[in-house]
């Protein structure tokens, strides 16, 4: 906290400048839209802004309670629900092993997601077009169900910041790599990192040729 103003001139300017603060936080709220400090107030069901990492919502329309791969608050990768349970077992237990090692460290593994169905996956690709105002702006962060590594189990988005932190300096010695540079919540397993090195990263999923299928 800074220390207060000195002279009633610099007063005046504060108490502006508060203002202006407090008009930017109504209209935030007016607006029901995250601010660029909560990085993790992201809008529910959709892909966040660039920069911001991904929360699927606990409930809503067919979710099932997360039987559909929705995630609630709180859910780590040693938890039995869906989103985790049906991930790929060769990149849960490498993400699992990674998560008790980043213990050591004091650092928790979150899952915002993990395994999808492919209609989830349709609604989130719905959602984004909607959100970004066409289809290939929204494949910049969602992909179609057909192609989705998340409706394989094959992909999990992991947070808080420390958790990617964590996972970028460590994560290619389990096999976990970051393969989206615009993404740095989402990894894969690529065994062959192990002892290496992850491989070069994607822009953003529209240069993966595995989205062009």
């Amino acid at each position: 906290m800074s220390s207060p103003p000195r002279k009633r001139t610099r007063s005046a300017v504060a108490v502006l400048a508060l203002a202006a603060v407090g008009v930017a936080a109504g209209v935030g709220l007016l607006d029901d839209q995250p601010s660029a400090a909560s990085v993790v107030s992201a809008t529910p069901g959709r892909p966040t802004p660039p920069g911001a990492p991904p929360h699927d919502p606990a409930t809503g329309p067919g979710t099932g309670l997360g039987a559909d791969g929705s995630v609630p608050d709180g859910v780590t990768v040693f938890d039995e629900v869906p989103a985790v349970a049906n991930l790929d077992a060769a990149l849960l237990d490498a993400v699992r092993r990674a998560a008790t090692d980043a213990a050591g460290a004091g650092v928790t593994f979150e899952v915002n997601s993990g395994w999808r169905s492919a209609e989830y996956q349709e609604r989130l690709l719905r959602d984004a077009v909607t959100q970004y105002g066409s289809a290939q702006e929204a494949a910049r962060w969602v992909a179609t169900a057909g192609t989705s590594p998340h409706v394989q189990g094959d992909a999990i988005d992991v947070g808080p910041w420390a958790a990617m932190d964590w996972l970028a300096q460590h994560g290619a010695a389990y096999g976990l790599c970051q393969i989206y540079a615009n993404e740095p919540w989402h990894y894969e397993l690529r065994p062959d990192a192990v002892g290496s090195d992850c491989p070069a990263q994607y822009t953003d999923p529209t240069q993966d040729p595995r989205m062009q299928q």
